[in-house]
C-alpha cells in the first residue's frame, strides 16, 4: 500500500471517529435540555395586580397568596410536567390607585411570557388596566371587581368570579330593612368607582323597601378624620349607617361613631370582610357591624376543608382573607386555559398572539367546580354565581348573620 493510500484511510478513520463523538454529544445535549418526554421546557407567567403596600393591603396580599397556591399546585402536577411547562407568579403593586394600576398593566403586558392577570381588587383600577390588557391580548380574571359597567365596556379579555354591585347592594339593603329592621339610614361612599356604585345600589333598594335615607355624604378613600360627618350622622338619628368603601376607611368611621355614642351599626360591602376591619375599629366598636360578601361562606362549600389544609401548609400562620379563595379560583381558570391551549397548539405557541387569543377563549368557556362553587361566565364575562352572604361582627369576629 502506498504512503498516500495509507494517509487516505487514516483520514477516513479520523473523520468517522469525530462523527461518532459529535453525534454522541448532540444526543446528550438534546436529552439534557429537553423536558420530560423530550419536550423543550417552557416557562410562562401569571401576573397578580393588587394593593400590596397601600390601600386594602390585607386583601391584596391575600389575593397574591391565593394565586400562588393555585400555581404551586399546578407546577407539582404531572400534567404540567408532561408538557414541560412551568408557571411563575409576578406581583404588581397597584396601591389601589387607577394611575398606578395602569402602570402595572403596562409593565405586565411588556413581558412576553405573561399570559394572564389575576386581579385587580379595585374596580377603578380595572377600569384603566383592562384596556391595556385588551390591547395586549392578555386575559384578566378578577376575584373582586363589583362595578356593574366593567363587563359592558366591550373588553373580550375580561372576566370576574364575583357578583356585582346591583346584586350585592340590594341584597344587603333587603337584610338591613327586612331582617335587621332598620327604617332610617345614612349613606356614605368613598368617591371610588367601587364605593359610589355599591352605596347607590344599596340606597335605591333601601328606599324601595320603604326605608328613609336621612342623609348622604361623600368622603375620600384615604380619609381618616370623620368628626364633621359623625356629627351629621348623630344628629340624623338613624338606625344604620351604610358605607360604600374599603375596610381601612370604613373601620375608622365605625370607631369614631361608636366613640361619640352613636349606637347604629355600620354596614358595608365585601371590601370590609376582613379581620383587619375589626382590628382597626376595635372589637368593641365593631361589634354588631354588618357587611355583605360574594358567594357562600367558604366553610360551607364542598372543597373548603381541602383548600384550608393546603393553604395552611403553604402559608403557615396566615389567615385566609376575603378574596383568597376567589383568587385561587380566578387563577385556576387561567391555568386551565393555559394547559388547554398548550395541549392543542403546543407550549411554544402560548406566548404568540394566536396563543393568547386562544387562552382568552378558553377562559370564556370555563366550567369547573372551584373552592367558591361553580366557576363559569356568561357572554359578558360575569360570573354565573350570583350568591351574596351577610356577615356580622360577633365576639370579635365576622360570622354569618342569621
Amino acid at each position: 500500500m502506498t504512503r498516500n493510500r495509507r494517509r487516505f484511510f487514516a483520514l477516513v478513520a479520523v473523520v468517522a471517529m469525530l462523527s461518532m463523538v459529535v453525534t454522541g454529544c448532540s444526543a446528550k445535549t438534546e436529552q439534557s435540555t429537553g423536558g420530560e418526554g423530550g419536550k423543550q421546557p417552557v416557562t410562562v407567567v401569571i401576573g397578580v395586580g393588587a394593593p400590596l403596600t397601600d390601600g386594602a393591603v390585607a386583601l391584596g396580599k391575600g389575593m397574591s397568596r391565593g394565586t400562588k397556591l393555585a400555581v404551586s399546585q399546578a407546577n407539582e402536577s404531572q400534567e404540567l410536567k408532561d408538557l414541560g411547562l412551568t408557571i411563575e407568579v409576578v406581583e404588581g403593586d397597584d396601591k389601589g390607585d387607577p394611575t398606578t394600576g395602569g402602570n402595572v398593566a403596562t409593565q405586565f403586558t411588556s413581558n412576553q411570557k405573561l399570559l394572564g392577570v389575576m386581579g385587580h381588587l379595585n374596580s377603578g383600577v380595572t377600569r384603566v388596566a383592562v384596556k391595556i390588557y385588551n390591547q395586549g391580548n392578555v386575559v384578566q380574571v378578577s376575584p373582586a371587581n363589583t362595578a356593574v359597567d366593567l363587563t359592558k365596556m366591550g373588553m373580550k379579555n375580561y372576566f370576574r368570579v364575583c357578583t356585582t354591585d346591583d346584586v350585592q347592594g340590594p341584597t344587603a339593603a333587603d337584610y338591613a330593612y327586612k331582617v335587621f329592621g332598620a327604617k332610617r339610614a345614612y349613606v356614605v361612599d368613598d368617591s371610588t368607582v367601587y364605593g359610589v356604585g355599591l352605596a347607590a345600589e344599596w340606597a335605591k333598594q333601601f328606599a324601595a323597601d320603604g326605608g328613609t335615607v336621612a342623609g348622604t355624604e361623600k368622603t375620600g378613600d384615604k380619609d381618616t378624620d370623620f368628626k364633621a360627618l359623625v356629627s351629621k350622622i348623630k344628629a340624623a338619628n338613624v338606625d344604620i349607617v351604610y358605607y360604600g368603601g374599603m375596610y381601612n376607611t370604613v373601620a375608622l368611621l365605625s370607631k369614631q361613631l361608636k366613640e361619640t355614642g352613636v349606637k347604629a351599626p355600620v354596614m358595608s360591602g365585601d371590601g370590609c370582610y376582613d379581620p383587619e376591619y375589626i382590628k382597626l375599629a376595635g372589637a368593641t366598636n365593631a361589634e354588631g357591624d354588618f357587611c355583605s360578601s360574594i358567594g357562600y361562606p367558604v366553610d360551607k362549600l364542598p372543597k373548603a376543608q381541602e383548600f384550608k389544609a393546603a393553604y395552611a401548609e403553604e402559608f403557615p400562620g396566615e389567615a385566609i382573607a376575603a378574596y383568597d379563595a376567589y383568587s385561587y379560583d380566578a387563577a385556576q381558570a387561567i391555568i386551565n386555559a393555559i394547559v388547554k391551549v398548550a395541549k392543542e397548539m403546543g407550549t411554544d405557541k402560548l406566548a404568540s398572539v394566536d396563543g393568547k387569543k386562544a387562552i382568552i377563549a378558553a377562559v370564556a368557556a370555563s366550567n369547573f367546580e372551584g373552592v367558591t362553587g361553580n366557576v363559569s361566565f356568561d357572554e359578558k364575562g360575569d360570573t354565573t354565581n350570583k350568591v351574596v352572604s351577610i356577615y356580622v361582627v360577633k365576639d370579635g369576629a365576622w360570622v354569618p348573620a342569621e
